[in-house]
């Protein structure tokens, strides 16, 4: 298999290639976006590990234009500057993953070996920002070798509890998360958005999933317990529930 490094900063594509070149892989480097794109048209690449931010054009421009001209090219995003909107923006171009940058060895051969293993990558149905008043939203959301999956039935309207499942890609554990929604929070962005969004609906849904995907990203596991409580959300957020469409 052949992997294909795209990213401009030389100490990590060293480290990324001694790491994946130990497991086997034939490993070839791009320093640049455009080389990138170059180096992938040729042909031969099985997966691209695609460092986000770069010199001209950045990883998800690249991502796009990967997809434009092969759909459902096999992509790892790599980054140190993060976003859960930047991680569903690549989601919906069909990232495979999304991860944190320094990355463990350990994390880079778990999220490879997943990726390839998965190939063609699978689309995410997605909902557009004006559909759901807020981020665009994919139905399942992988970040840094964790894939965040919604429980089924397990939320009604009126209940503060929003259960999650936390799939590791390789060798750990399973584990359910249940994110409860503040009901001062509730109260204040009822207040401020002048809405009476019920905490069990879309609204509060996405912030728990915020909440669980930025706890995944800064801290590499689930929480202890498997609690998470959400209490205070962003202004751009209130502005977002005052416009959330009814559940």
């Amino acid at each position: 298999m052949t992997i294909l490094i795209v990213d401009d900063e030389t100490h990590i594509r060293l480290m990324m290639r001694l790491t994946l070149e130990a497991c086997g892989y034939t490993v070839e480097e791009a320093a640049t976006g455009e080389e990138g794109l170059a180096r992938y048209a040729r042909g031969g690449v099985d997966l691209v590990v695609l460092d986000q931010k770069m010199p001209g054009i950045d990883g998800l421009e690249t991502l796009r234009r990967l997809n434009a001209d092969v759909p459902g090219a096999c992509v790892l995003m790599v980054t140190a500057f993060a976003s859960i909107e930047l991680a569903v923006d690549a989601m919906k171009l069909g990232a495979s993953d999304f991860l944190r940058k320094p990355m463990t060895p350990e994390t880079l051969r778990s999220a490879v070996a997943a990726a390839l293993a998965g190939r063609p990558t699978a689309r995410r149905p997605a909902r557009s920002a004006a559909q759901t008043g807020g981020s665009p939203q994919v139905q399942t959301l992988t970040l840094n070798g964790f894939q965040i999956l919604r429980a089924r039935d397990t939320t009604t309207a009126d209940s503060a509890h929003h259960v999650f499942h936390v799939k590791r890609h390789a060798g750990g554990e399973d584990a359910v998360v249940t994110v409860t929604i503040d009901p001062a929070i509730v109260a204040r962005v009822d207040r401020l958005s002048r809405r009476a969004l019920a905490p069990g609906g879309g609204f509060w849904r996405d912030q728990a999933e915020r909440l669980l995907a930025a706890y995944l990203w800064s801290e590499g596991q689930p929480p202890e317990g498997g609690q998470l409580t959400v209490r205070d959300v962003s202004r751009e957020d209130v502005e977002a529930a005052a416009s959330w469409p009814a559940d």
